[in-house]
């Protein structure tokens, strides 16, 4: 879901620059007055196999794509911390040309947002910054051969392991005196999303994309924040998403859960709420079985409750964010509660003047027992998004 967050964030920008964002149905287009056919961005479609490792680097035929990172860390004297960093990138014209030697140093056909963001649990805080780099002199980029994002001088870099399945990454980030240094290990294959090779958002042609996740990764580094270096472990989650034109102009926004069970499972379930109060029926998620392997969740499968007045009220935008949930997948003996481990993990006003709420979050089961940890991401509701 962060992927439809790039779309917003670059939104605003590709307005104010006059730039021509084009998408379509297909990498080919459809004819101009000219007669010559009109370059378009690739839409996901079924079937879609994945290839590891090339999919883990970029995709530059689809207009956005996001490499998003959230987890859970401890110190030795046993602080915890939550993080979060994801790089996007947004395609400003499809057919355009690839910087290549030779060319104007200046020119670019990508941008490349970025947050990083640490919450401090025992101290009941949150700290959160962005990049936003262009394509133009080497100031962000994304390999199209391997694992290697940039923005700024935050980066991200892969290292295939034996089984090309397999990434070790190093994720390193730095800004206002709190900084990321982490190395990431993979302890289950990627688990792909959806039905067919793509996860499907609306009933359109193009509201689909092509996701997969590193659900569970050893997380080993230093974590810099309040003036102090501390060594760090823990465990991590990734998300790779890309595609084209996703959202309706009937969606609102969405909330968007992930979790890592102590039982050594784990799930992610997305609800796309639109403006009228329902959901789109797309909605789904999966569950990660201990093996690796992947079970498809659809709508009907699961749910997602919010307690009676259980909301939290922004100082920042004034906007009212469910701050406690009840999910429960009962063909997977699944009834659990989400509580955010620091109320306010609230991203006001990131470029473009998007608005979001995106944190750690503590899993019980239904007797009150610790069951995991997890991340929730939730959008629309200072104000519905829109393209």
């Amino acid at each position: 879901m962060k992927r439809l967050m790039s779309l917003l964030l670059c939104a605003a920008f590709l307005g104010a620059s006059g730039a021509n964002s084009v998408s379509g149905a297909s990498a080919s287009g459809a004819n101009s007055a000219s007669g010559a056919r009109e370059p378009k961005f690739t839409i996901a479609t079924a079937p879609y196999v994945f290839t590891f490792p090339r999919d883990h680097a970029a995709h530059p035929d689809y207009q956005s794509e996001w490499w998003y990172y959230t987890g859970h860390l401890r110190t030795p004297g046993g602080r915890r911390f939550g993080y979060e960093l994801t790089f996007f990138r947004f395609g400003l014209r499809p057919g355009d040309p690839p910087v290549r030697a030779g060319r104007s140093r200046w020119r670019g056909r990508q941008l490349y947002p970025a947050h990083f963001a640490i919450t401090d649990e025992r101290g009941r805080a949150f700290f959160y910054t962005e990049q936003f780099a262009r394509e133009a002199l080497g100031m962000g980029g994304a390999s199209t051969q391997r694992l290697a994002v940039h923005a700024g001088g935050w980066t991200l870099e892969g290292e295939p392991l034996a089984d090309g399945r397999f990434e070790r990454m190093r994720l390193r980030a730095a800004s206002g005196g709190a900084a990321l240094d982490l190395v990431q290990t993979p302890l289950k294959p990627p688990a792909v999303h959806g039905s067919g090779g793509i996860s499907r958002k609306a009933a359109c042609a193009s509201c689909a994309s092509h996701y997969y996740s590193y659900t569970r990764l050893a997380t080993r580094g230093s974590l810099t924040y309040g003036g102090a270096r501390f060594a760090v472990e823990g465990q991590s989650w990734m998300d790779h998403e890309y595609g084209t034109s996703e959202l309706q102009p009937d969606q609102a926004g969405w909330d968007w859960f992930s979790v890592q069970l102590n039982d050594g499972r784990e799930v992610m379930l997305y609800l796309l709420r639109r403006k009228d109060g329902s959901v789109t029926p797309e909605s789904s998620g999966s569950l990660i079985e201990r093996d690796g392997s992947v079970r498809h969740v659809p709508l009907q499968a699961f749910a997602v409750a919010v307690p009676p007045g259980a909301r939290w009220r922004s100082p920042h935008t004034g906007a009212q964010y469910p701050d406690r949930w009840r999910v429960t997948i009962p063909a997977a003996g699944l009834d659990l509660r989400l509580t955010p481990t620091v109320a306010d993990q609230e991203l006001a006003s990131t470029t473009g003047g998007v608005s979001y709420w995106e944190g750690a979050v503590e899993v019980k089961d239904a007797n009150d027992m610790p069951a995991g940890a997890g991340y929730v991401e939730l959008t629309g509701y200072a104000g519905a998004v829109s393209l």
